[in-house]
């Protein structure tokens, strides 16, 4: 019981203060913390002791924005756009550079028709969860190849739709086949959803896995929505020079039934102004469904994802934001813009932390991508030997040290996801020396 050796050595933070914060957000169960509730108790803690908190828990970009996208943007608001409506297929600009884009990095062909502007993939994956779920009355389930992103699920509460979830933990390769079809042949799913590379435990699947994928989705007539967040971040290979291989690996090679989601927040660092491309495949975004024919009069799946879907949202993405995703993207495509070189900063980070949490007695709960060590990135996965989640989470705050509880993810494995991208260079040292303290108060048996 970690409250039997406390008195062994004081943390770096009381007790008591933790724990009154906790109480006073009314929080019965610290594993299942959401990330801003994280933050927040963090952020009291922090001002009531006055000791600095080595923050994990959000996923916000540390880095400056992209330099040319902020130059674009200011060049078209200078430009008069923010007084008209922004076209709601998306600028042309936009449209060319990110199916040349998905030609770039992925080596796929994708028209440009199907490239859609949205307000942030969160808005992205909005609009596909309510699409999908229309084509087909008799499937109404949403499949979630997990651990993944929280909000995902909740915006599927918040549209009262249903989901399924399985951890990919002890089905990765060929297994995932069997485990996946275990779900498709019930016949009531109508999307499967995953991030490539995944957050929050930094897997990456492998060709064969997105093949099973591709083959089952269209066995079983399922569209993916393939979460491109962290687009090419897998830094054990470098995906980041245009036209040439590697490229970042993608089920579009494999189904035709597929969005990808593209977002400016991350690769980018351009979270603040919401902007993401949702790209349709060119035959999904051709192909009429009953389910949308009868609740609409007419349409394709791409045209009701614009023209109906994405107009009731929100009439558009901000005019000014699409210009700079637009010259974001031409420059990457150009070989003018290394957007890799930027971020690869996390994967160092991600290195050093890392080093530090297994010198301490910490294991990493998601390590390989089958044979091969998971690479450094934004995300990694910590665990403590004896203790679950939601002890691990509540304990480290008392050393100043906050994260998420893997619970939140859809994992079924004990132990927090850790973010990167707001640690400080002071701050390894601290680092180091709370969790030597909490490795004493915490021998392992």
């Amino acid at each position: 019981n970690p409250n039997l050796i406390r008195d062994m050595k004081n943390t770096p933070i009381k007790k008591e203060l933790i724990d009154k914060t906790i109480e006073d957000f009314q929080i019965a169960d610290f594993a299942k913390a959401t990330i801003r509730e994280v933050q927040a108790i963090a952020a009291n803690a922090e001002a009531s002791s006055g000791v600095e908190f080595i923050k994990m828990e959000m996923g916000v970009p540390g880095l400056p924005a992209s330099a040319v996208g902020v130059q674009a943007e200011i060049e078209a608001l200078q430009n008069g756009v923010a007084r008209l409506y922004p076209n709601i297929n998306g600028i042309a600009e936009l449209k060319k550079e990110a199916s040349r884009f998905i030609k770039a990095f992925i080596n796929v062909d994708l028209k440009p028709e199907g490239c859609v502007a949205v307000t942030g993939s969160m808005q992205g994956t909005y609009a596909s969860f309510l699409a999908c779920s229309q084509c087909n009355e008799e499937k109404d389930t949403v499949l979630f190849i997990d651990p993944g992103f929280p909000v995902q699920k909740q915006q599927l509460i918040v549209m009262g739709q249903k989901y399924e979830t399985f951890d990919v933990y002890d089905y990765r390769g060929e297994k995932l086949r069997e485990k996946l079809e275990s779900y498709l042949k019930k016949g009531n799913v109508s999307a499967i959803v995953y991030s490539n590379p995944n957050n929050p435990s930094w897997i990456c699947l492998n060709d064969q896995e997105l093949r099973i994928i591709g083959e089952l989705a269209t066995k079983y007539d399922v569209i993916v929505l393939e979460d491109l967040a962290y687009f090419a971040m897998d830094f054990r290979k470098d995906l980041g020079t245009p036209f040439q291989p590697p490229f970042q690996p993608s089920v579009a090679h494999y189904t035709d039934n597929y969005i990808l989601l593209i977002s400016g927040s991350k690769a980018f660092s351009y979270a603040g102004q919401r902007i993401g491309v949702s790209c349709i495949s060119d035959k999904l975004y051709h192909r009429s469904y009953p389910g949308l024919t009868k609740r609409y009069g007419g349409g394709t799946f791409g045209t009701v994802f614009i023209h109906r879907i994405l107009y009731a949202l929100s009439s558009g993405t901000s005019h000014s934001a699409q210009f700079a995703m637009a010259a974001m993207l031409k420059a990457a495509n150009d070989g003018q813009y290394n957007f890799l070189d930027e971020v690869k900063i996390y994967g160092e980070r991600a290195r050093k932390l890392k080093d530090i949490f297994l010198r301490h007695g910490f294991h990493l709960v998601y390590d390989t991508d089958l044979d091969e060590p998971i690479a450094d990135g934004f995300y990694f996965t910590i665990g403590y030997p004896g203790m679950t989640s939601g002890e691990l989470a509540k304990e480290l705050m008392y050393y100043g040290v906050s994260a998420i509880s893997l619970v939140t993810t859809g994992s079924h494995q004990q132990g927090l996801r850790a973010c990167t991208s707001f640690i400080k260079d002071h701050q390894y040292e601290q680092l180091d020396e709370r969790m030597k303290i909490f490795a004493e108060n915490h021998p392992i048996s």
